[in-house]
């Protein structure tokens, strides 16, 4: 599997994503082909949707102020945090935890980094949609079959540091079903999916970076993946089928 980096310009509200990464991939001497997958930033999707908000013309509620308090947050972010969340239900300081578009999202999946000064982005309104608008585009241009992949990098529980997590994606099965096959003593396996397009991110946001490293775009060549020629939506547990969220709410606090 290779995973090719392409850099970009600084992505506006109102660009076109798929003229930029046109631009770039002739820039770089790249052109699609059959089988790849094109997995982008969901900050330079969503910047170039206009899902960028100046701080300055956010006022905060009392319920955004009671809440910035606690976690110690801007009122005005905490403000967007409210009403881009289908739920708040703790945080640290820095950062309140939320479930935002069905996925355990600090703050909303908002982010203030990748941002000109006073400015936050928040997560595409659609990002599956996205996913699709930007397959079609491409595919048109390139006239190959590809998959892609919009994610975001996300901290885990219990576990320093950041990995990849596709929040939409089109012409790929996102995550595999492994049950009925066997491991290698033979037995049958029973409740295993392989999250095929969260492992892909992961391994793309070695290249991506978190910083100013200009590279919104990684083409997957080779990858593992079963294409398909329609968009096939993220599948998401419900919360009290979630291992982890379920026993979260279910004990309320931690026993000490």
């Amino acid at each position: 599997m290779q995973l090719i980096g392409i850099k970009t310009p600084i992505i506006n509200s109102g660009d076109n994503v798929v003229e930029v990464l046109s631009k770039a991939f002739a820039e770089q001497s790249i052109t699609l082909e059959n089988g790849d997958v094109v997995v982008l930033a969901e900050s330079a999707v969503a910047t170039a949707e206009g899902r960028i908000v100046n701080l300055s013309d956010i006022s905060p509620t009392q319920k955004a102020l009671k809440l910035a308090h606690r976690y110690s947050l801007d009122p005005r972010e905490m403000e967007l945090v409210l009403q881009e969340c289908d739920e708040v239900f703790g945080g640290v300081p820095g950062a309140a935890l939320t479930i935002t578009k069905g996925n355990l999202s600090p703050n909303a999946g908002i982010d203030g980094s990748n941002a000109p000064a006073g400015h936050v982005v928040l997560l595409p309104e659609d990002a599956d949609k996205s996913a699709s608008v930007i397959r079609k585009g491409l595919r048109e241009l390139f006239g190959c079959d590809i998959g892609v992949i919009v994610g975001d990098s996300r901290t885990q529980p219990l576990r320093l540091g950041c990995v990849g997590v596709a929040l939409g994606t089109s012409g790929i099965i996102p995550v595999e079903d492994a049950r009925g096959e066997s491991d290698l003593f033979g037995n049958i396996l029973h409740i295993t999916h392989k999250a095929v397009a969260d492992n892909i991110m992961s391994a793309c946001q070695l290249v991506m970076g978190e910083g100013g490293e200009s590279v919104p775009c990684v083409i997957v060549r080779n990858a593992p993946v079963m294409l398909v020629d329609e968009d096939v939506p993220m599948p998401l547990f419900s919360r009290e089928e979630c291992m982890y969220y379920s026993n979260i709410r279910r004990n309320g606090t931690s026993k000490s």
